[in-house]
């Protein structure tokens, strides 16, 4: 991009007292070099640990940083779209409060977001978790990677820059972890343009993962048939995107 664009950065955030404020720190100081229209937001998702102390302490010394506290937890899904709601800015960069990933690293997302690019999706050189979940994650991706027809090389990797206009045509649903599918299946049906480049994933140094237990894992694999069945087989959300476009004067996909 040759211009310095306006740029919301969010963080979910679930029981990540340990890692949130380094997140928030790191990304304010590297939203400064990129540009002067920026804001930092933090959807703290009924977290039972230390973590809201911590960012009503941020809160009072950085006055970009708005917070959004929840005491009933919305789910993941449910925090990404509070954010995506609440951003203002052209540009939305979201990743994890866990600190798996660098947010210093958006600057390697803003230099791929050319005219013609609508998402930047990280994908990870190397997954730096232990040799279990490694195996789950393998698993996981090429089964949705089949049963959505998905092109992107890593589509569980939640670190992104994403134009803020696609969510005048793409509605969000997902409260749970399905959510990072149904977005990108949403945008890649509606005609969005993908770049994708190498992001460092780190050992997670603070709290437990939300994903990998066995109930969870159970009710992921329902969630994933529900909604390859909404996405893939009835297509539900096509006729809401056409009508969007439809609705904002732009081209069918």
């Amino acid at each position: 991009m040759t211009e310095r664009p306006s740029i919301t950065a969010f963080f979910p955030a679930f029981n990540d007292a340990g890692t949130i404020g380094s997140m928030v720190i790191s990304v304010i100081e590297t939203l400064e070099d990129l540009t002067d229209d920026y804001e930092v937001i933090v959807v703290e998702n009924g977290s039972t640990d230390y973590t809201v102390q911590v960012l009503e302490s941020l809160a009072a010394h950085y006055p970009r940083l708005r917070v959004f506290t929840h005491r009933q937890p919305l789910g993941y899904g449910g925090a990404l779209r509070v954010g995506f709601a609440s951003a203002t800015k052209d540009l939305i960069f979201y990743t994890d409060g866990d600190a798996q990933y660098d947010p210093r690293e958006l600057r390697l997302l803003l230099a791929a977001m050319h005219d013609e690019i609508d998402i930047v999706n990280g994908w990870k050189i190397d997954r730096s978790d232990p040799l279990h979940r490694k195996i789950i994650g393998r698993v996981y991706h090429h089964t949705v990677k089949l049963l959505f027809g998905f092109k992107l090389r890593d589509v569980d990797c939640d670190f992104r820059l994403i134009r803020r206009g696609v969510f005048d045509v793409v509605e969000l649903e997902s409260d749970s972890g399905t959510i990072c599918l149904e977005l990108v299946k949403k945008l890649q049906d509606a005609g969005y343009r993908f770049a994708e480049v190498p992001v460092h994933h780190y050992h997670r140094t603070y709290g437990q993962s939300q994903f990998f237990n066995f109930p969870r894992l159970w009710r992921t694999g329902v969630q994933l048939i529900q909604l390859w069945g909404k996405l893939v087989v009835r297509r539900q959300h096509m006729k809401q995107i056409a009508a969007r476009r439809r609705k904002l004067g732009l081209p069918q996909p």
